[in-house]
């Protein structure tokens, strides 16, 4: 039996979606993430939102505007949503409580940004023993003056597939080979 699922959706906030800030690629990024959305509520897998805040002016402020998840994507009502202040989708929230109340195993992770939030929560979910999915398609970041955003997502895809020290699986594969599976309860 295959251990129970969720697919975590990390920080597809409206700043990082539109305008100045906006994310690589990041229309066609979330057509691939609402895919999986879709595909996943099919089988019963929960869909868990992370939403990154920063206290102050900055345009991620609690309830502002540019905190609150892009409007394209499929996020409803009932979905369980975490709120977080670190790059880290653990680090001081609910999200472990919740995975282990659902009796989740297995992470499938996509989001913003492959360098900073993406990456910090795959090896924080290894370390505390989730076997992970990241969607190598489904990730993005900006570019940062020296690489593309292109070429800083492909390279922290290549680094986190081959963690292989944790003891869970890592694995990484683009969104349309990514299948999900009834789950019970």
């Amino acid at each position: 039996m295959a251990p129970r699922t969720a697919l975590l959706v990390i920080d597809v906030q409206r700043l990082l979606c539109i305008g100045d800030y906006a994310c690589h690629d990041i229309e066609n990024v979330i057509a691939r993430i609402n895919g999986l959305i879709e595909d996943a509520r099919a089988a019963t897998v929960p869909v868990i939102f992370i939403q990154h805040e920063e206290a102050g002016e900055h345009g991620l402020r609690h309830a502002t505007d540019g905190w609150q998840l892009d409007s394209r994507l499929d996020a409803q009502a009932g979905d369980p949503r975490i709120r977080k202040t670190a790059a880290d989708s653990f680090h001081r929230t609910d999200l472990d409580a919740l995975l282990r109340m659902l009796g989740i195993r297995h992470l499938v992770i996509c989001g913003l940004q492959s360098d900073f939030c993406v990456d910090t929560s795959v090896r924080r979910a290894l370390s505390m023993g989730y076997d992970v999915t990241l969607v190598e398609d489904g990730h993005s970041t900006l570019d940062d003056g020296g690489l593309t955003a292109a070429q800083i997502s492909a390279h922290h895809t290549r680094v986190l597939r081959n963690l292989t020290n944790f003891g869970p699986a890592m694995t990484a594969l683009p969104a349309a080979q990514i299948r999900f599976y009834k789950q019970e309860g």
